[in-house]
């Protein structure tokens, strides 16, 4: 029976040292200490051997277990030891290697030219003030010397979302709000952009679209101030640059003009892009109209302003050479990622 003990345990921790995977060590256990298992088996015959002898075989035979328990902890140890050191060595990370920088995203080319129209004003010394997009029809039209029915209505495509509400057409509604703000006689010096909606669609127009309004009302201010502000602007967003002053009429300003500057592209030339006219529409201006002035509750006698408004899309499209107004709300990132 000891001879039979030690040539099973001899026999089991070559097996158990021969395991190359857990799968192999876990069949090495059941083969030697399972239920059926060959040290089992010896076991069994115990029952044939002498009182005498059981003691001392039974001892011998806890020790056998225990040992082959013990080379089978071992061994699982030392092959999930290995198996870690391969697994850190397979994953293993060059640190010292240059990164793979993520895209970084850019600022929109509509915001670049807002952020811009901005700098330039607050440079002047204008502040900055946004009003609601869903305005009332006295803001938007009354209050601007839009009298009911006027014909100069149809200048501007409205959404209309009840007779008395609407998706205001321009920024111009902050003046109004602003001069209800402000004590009369008190200088201001504003810039409103902001979003504007008007029934418009093709290459040159959005339904929805920004735009800057920028007024001055003060003592003794003059058409030669709107043009001195309005050719530093340009200068300053276009560089050097011709510009001309054009009639027009609008109904919150008297007198009224168009300002165009020499085209971008062929320098006043002619191109497709002007029209062969050498020139390009930028902004609308004028002297503030007396009566708007009134409403507001301002002595016309005694004070005066300018006021003028341009869309961010149009002085975008100017400056970049970009012929389609839809480019800037496809969020095509090969447009995106040239700015």
């Amino acid at each position: 029976m000891r001879e039979r003990l030690a040539e099973v345990v001899e026999e089991a921790l070559k097996v158990i040292a021969a395991a190359s995977s857990a799968e192999a060590v876990e069949e090495a256990r059941i083969r030697y200490l399972g239920k059926k298992g060959v040290l089992t088996q010896v076991l069994r015959g115990m029952g044939s051997l002498s009182a005498a002898e059981r003691p001392v075989v039974g001892k011998l035979a806890n020790e056998s277990k225990e040992r082959l328990e013990q080379a089978l902890a071992a061994r699982s140890a030392f092959l999930k030891q290995e198996e870690k050191a391969a697994r850190l060595a397979a994953e293993r990370i060059d640190v010292t290697l240059p990164g793979v920088l993520p895209h970084l995203g850019g600022m929109h080319p509509l915001t670049r030219v807002r952020t811009e129209i901005e700098d330039i004003f607050l440079g002047l010394g204008y502040q900055i003030v946004e009003g609601p997009e869903v305005e009332l029809e006295y803001y938007n039209f009354e209050a601007l010397n839009f009298p009911k029915d006027h014909p100069a209505r149809d200048m501007q495509d409205t959404f209309f979302i009840t007779d008395e509400v609407l998706l205001r057409t321009h920024t111009s509604p902050v003046q109004v709000r602003t001069f209800e703000k402000t004590a009369p006689g008190v200088p201001v010096r504003i810039i409103a952009p902001g979003k504007v909606y008007r029934e418009d669609d093709d290459a040159t127009h959005s339904p929805m679209f920004n735009q800057v309004e920028g007024f001055a009302v003060d003592t003794r201010i003059t058409l030669g101030d709107l043009k001195g502000t309005l050719v530093h602007f340009v200068r300053e967003m276009f560089g050097e640059r011709r510009m001309r002053f054009r009639p027009s009429f609008f109904p919150f300003t008297e007198p009224s003009a168009e300002v165009d500057i020499s085209c971008v592209i062929c320098g006043g030339d002619g191109c497709r892009v002007c029209s062969h006219t050498g020139w390009l529409e930028i902004l609308g201006a004028g002297m503030i109209h007396p009566r708007v002035l009134e409403v507001a509750g301002y002595d016309a006698e005694e004070v005066s302003g300018f006021a003028f408004g341009m869309g961010i899309e149009r002085v975008a499209m100017l400056k970049y050479g970009i012929d389609n107004i839809r480019l800037f709300f496809d969020n095509d990132l090969r447009f995106l990622n040239q700015f």
